[in-house]
């Protein structure tokens, strides 16, 4: 009797749950079962899927997306509704098409195809493509119908969450004309609260300012105004004159504008609600199951401010048995093995391990590889142009991964600001370089970021972001790539004990073995170095049997981090969007009290917007407290009363005493590598800049402020050198504009400052005016104040180059804390308060002088800095007193100017 195949269940693999059984029943498996991690993932996963938010936590390279694209599928047997799995970006909406064909699974990248809508086949596509103002998904009061959804799988849930926030956030450019008008309503307000920011502002051909939060209490009696102008714009559909940035972002806060923080800077006003108001996407809000796959999310808390995920499901994450699925890595910090190791000779390095040559002798001796190195912005990736064979940016990006992933040897690729999202298994990545990460750039980011540096939450975002970097370079568990980090913030936090518990449980494990490599090898040069990643990539016994036994029995957290804070602001504003601002008050306040000072004293400020609705004056009196918590905090109306500062009573005592907190001479060295680096030239980082240049003064022993920010007028930074003698700091850091000299309205912006602190500090009798500036030299109408000195980009080199010296010493004494000790250091390196201002400093030049002598204003150039030991490849320190050019007619040094200044 013939067989009737005909009769047999055509339906039978439709009605699979279970994700493994689904995998075992695909008609063509790219592997013969699922990963061990797979399997016990999926199988955990089934048992709490009913829940409506449950988080997915598994190593990089872990198989998450075949995880996801199965759970989708799951959810679409058991009929729950439509699946949706969203990805961050376009590029990885093809990578995981691949992926689902691969396993034959059915997808697709269009909303309107049938087979989506009808529960059939699984719908690819971006974060953005739901989560927007105009979503096509649907919007509360848009009128639309919403799509309703069973399973929402957000893959990299850290990169969703950005795109959350921004998608809540309004943007309007400062050359739109509704700029303009804001900016007029709010200009006595915010001129109040910084009138030195508020000329940046208005003045924005000179530099990018520091950024102004528009004051709650003016934006609350003005948000109807507010929302007038912006009507027009948010709901410009010509597309022609649309204001792209706001007219996405319109329906989303439109309704919340009196709740909302309204920061600008002179390129842009940004409107961001405290937490995205996530049921305005009811296609997401009210999905059955919304599944985050994640492998670097160390605070859980994000999820529950940002998508407003059920706080009780996120605490109790969905992980595989053991957290020993991650492929190997040997995590290096250069600067933390020898602070004084030259960069360019890590760029060097690249390029020698990039061509065979890993002994440096010039003469290949392995086989080439391939060297990725991850910058946060083109200015890091241009230090990169002589070293890189591509430089890629995420428009042009997916040839160039294609040709790695086919073992295409290309050399040394950069990649600018692409930290996750790209994976690089194999041949395609065995040395990885991150070179930096990304600064903050939107005005609220300044903000928060200057506000919250050196604390938890600080920390907590840049571990993050360097484990996110770090996962490029492994895709499973017989992978293997050696990690490098660059600069001394990164080498810090690799260092630091308080973040090693921050990192992935596997991660954390690889960088405690590497570091017992780093203790062998501290304080030598690159030879050391060159031979532990020899030994890595040659895959000796000797590193790979440790290596493995590191991370055998490393299980992952059973519990997820969620804050108690992050469970209060998220209560707060849905009280508040409920119409109750004294709950919302009342509800936040009992958890910022709590805090450390620098972040109570930030997040105090989010509880006075709240409670200002409804009790003005108590808002005002909490605002208060705040400032006098953290600088950075909202000015309250009433003037904060002048506090003058006194001299310490000794200077070596006194920072010696600040210097104490650091544990080991490691930490020091890096922790006031990172402080200079800090200070930059860069118009993105003024405020940072500000903040670094007072906390230098500290470290040096002085009693340190920053007037304009606790008061709204003075100088950007005092320090009072001793009690009859004061520096007050004028800091342009941000010049971007073609003009080479110090402009009129900077040196009387100095004038005024001298007047400030003239009625503040009356028992003063030596006031001396410093400009950070490029340019030493004047325009013919301005007239810098009698004694004025000007640190260049030279002599700010120099001063940097001397602290680092007195870090240095002081470490390899082993005398940071010994005041006796720092003081010798201070004098040596001529930062004592009677030796710092000629040393580090030069006179103004009147232009009209140069003219008069026939002397040319020397144009901007880089200052040459001599090529170091071949043998070392340690940075020289800069000569004391180097960089400045003698005008011989005059005796007057003049500073000359550098076009991308050292450090």
């Amino acid at each position: 009797m013939p067989l009737n195949l005909g009769a047999l269940n055509p339906d039978a693999a439709a009605s699979l749950i279970e994700p493994r059984d689904i995998y075992a029943a695909l008609t063509v498996r790219p592997w013969p079962t699922l990963r061990q991690a797979q399997g016990e993932v999926l199988g955990k996963w089934v048992k709490v899927r009913t829940r409506s938010d449950v988080v997915i936590k598994q190593n990089t390279g872990g198989g998450k997306t075949a995880v996801g694209l199965l759970i989708a599928q799951s959810g679409l047997n058991e009929r729950v509704g439509p699946s949706v799995y969203l990805v961050p970006d376009t590029y990885l909406v093809r990578q995981v098409v691949a992926e689902a064909e691969k396993l034959g699974l059915p997808i697709t990248t269009n909303m309107r195809d049938r087979t989506f809508r009808s529960g059939e086949a699984t719908l690819v596509a971006t974060f953005n493509k739901l989560i927007n103002g105009r979503s096509a998904f649907g919007v509360r009061g848009s009128g639309k119908t919403p799509i309703p959804l069973g399973s929402v799988i957000v893959d990299d849930a850290h990169a969703a969450l950005g795109a959350a926030q921004n998608a809540f956030t309004a943007r309007i450019p400062g050359t739109h004309a509704a700029y303009e008008q804001l900016l007029q309503i709010f200009s006595g307000d915010l001129k109040a609260q910084s009138a030195k920011t508020w000329l940046d502002i208005i003045n924005n051909d000179t530099y990018r300012s520091s950024a102004l939060r528009i004051p709650f209490w003016s934006w609350a009696s003005h948000h109807e105004e507010v929302l007038g102008i912006l009507r027009e714009y948010g709901d410009d559909n010509d597309k022609e004159t649309m204001l792209e940035s706001l007219y996405y972002a319109w329906p989303l806060v439109a309704d919340y504008l009196q709740l909302a923080t309204a920061s600008l800077t002179s390129k842009e006003l940004e409107i961001k609600l405290p937490c995205p108001a996530i049921d305005m996407i009811p296609s997401f809000a009210t999905a059955k199951r919304r599944i985050y796959l994640t492998a670097t999310l160390a605070d859980d808390s994000v999820l529950v401010t940002e998508l407003n995920a059920d706080p009780v499901d996120v605490a109790s994450p969905v992980t595989p048995d053991r957290a020993s699925d991650l492929g190997d890595r040997i995590i290096l910090a250069p600067l933390a093995l020898n602070p004084q190791l030259w960069e360019g000779a890590i760029r060097e390095l690249a390029r020698q391990f990039a061509d065979g040559d890993r002994d440096g002798d010039g003469a290949p001796d392995s086989d080439p590889i391939n060297v990725v190195v991850l910058v946060p912005s083109n200015k890091q990736a241009r230090l990169w142009a002589e070293t890189a064979d591509e430089t890629c940016h995420v428009g042009d990006l997916a040839p160039v991964i294609a040709r790695l992933k086919n073992e295409v040897h290309i050399g040394v690729i950069v990649l600018v600001n692409k930290y996750d999202g790209v994976d690089l298994p194999d041949e395609a990545c065995r040395l990885l370089i991150i070179d930096g990460l990304p600064t903050p750039l939107s005005p609220s980011e300044q903000r928060e970021s200057t506000a919250l540096a050196g604390g938890q939450t600080y920390l907590i975002r840049t571990v993050q972001k360097i484990e996110q970097g770090m996962g490029r370079g492994i895709r499973d568990l017989d992978d293997y790539c050696a990690v490098l980090v660059m600069g001394n913030e990164l080498a810090s936090t690799i260092e630091a004990n308080n973040a090693r518990s921050l990192f992935s449980p596997a991660t954390a494990a690889q960088i405690g073995l590497s570091q017992q490599i780093s203790r062998q090898i501290g304080g030598e040069g690159l030879v050391p170095i060159r031979q532990a990643l020899k030994t890595f990539l040659e895959r000796h016994t000797s590193w790979v049997t440790p290596s493995r036994a590191a991370i055998a029995t490393v299980r992952y957290s059973e519990e997820g981090h969620v804050a108690d804070l992050a469970k209060s602001r998220r209560a707060a504003f849905d009280l508040a969007e409920a119409g109750d601002y004294a709950g919302a008050s009342a509800c936040l306040v009992k958890e910022v009290n709590k805090l450390p000072k620098i972040e109570r004293g930030w997040f105090r400020e989010e509880v006075a917007a709240y409670r200002h609705q409804v009790d003005p004056d108590e808002a005002q009196k909490m605002l208060t407290q705040a400032r006098l918590e953290n600088v950075s905090s909202l000015r309250p109306i009433a003037a904060v009363p002048v506090r003058p500062l006194r001299a310490n009573a000794l200077q070596g005592r006194s920072s010696a005493k600040t210097l104490a907190k650091y544990e080991n001479r490691t930490e020091l060295v890096l922790e006031v590598g990172k402080l200079l680096d800090d200070i930059a030239w860069d118009e993105d980082a003024t405020d940072l800049t500000e903040s670094a240049f007072a906390r230098l003064g500290v470290h040096l022993g002085f009693a340190t402020e920053r007037p304009d920010k606790i008061y709204g007028t003075g100088p950007d930074v005092l320090w009072v050198l001793r009690d009859d003698e004061h520096a007050l700091f004028e800091l342009k850091t941000g010049i971007v504009r073609g003009s080479k000299t110090i402009a009129k309205k900077e040196v009387d912006q100095l004038a005024g400052e001298l007047n400030w602190h003239s009625l503040n500090y009356k028992e003063v009798t030596n006031r001396i005016p410093v400009l950070v500036h490029p340019y030493s030299i004047t325009d013919a109408n301005a007239t810098a104040p009698a004694g004025t000195r000007v640190i260049t980009a030279v002599e700010l080199n120099v001063l940097k180059s001397s602290v680092r010296s007195f870090a240095q010493t002081l470490a390899e004494l082993g005398g940071w804390a010994d005041p006796e000790e720092v003081t010798r250091q201070l004098v040596r390196n001529r930062l004592t308060a009677n030796l710092l201002m000629n040393a580090f400093s030069v006179p103004f030049t009147p232009i009209a002088k140069l003219k008069k002598m026939g002397t040319v204003a020397p144009d901007r150039h880089k200052v040459p800095t001599p090529a170091p030991p071949a043998d070392t490849a340690t940075q020289p320190a800069t000569p004391i007193g180097s960089g400045v050019i003698e005008l011989v007619d005059s005796g007057e040094p003049l500073g000359f100017d550098t076009n991308d200044p050292i450090d």
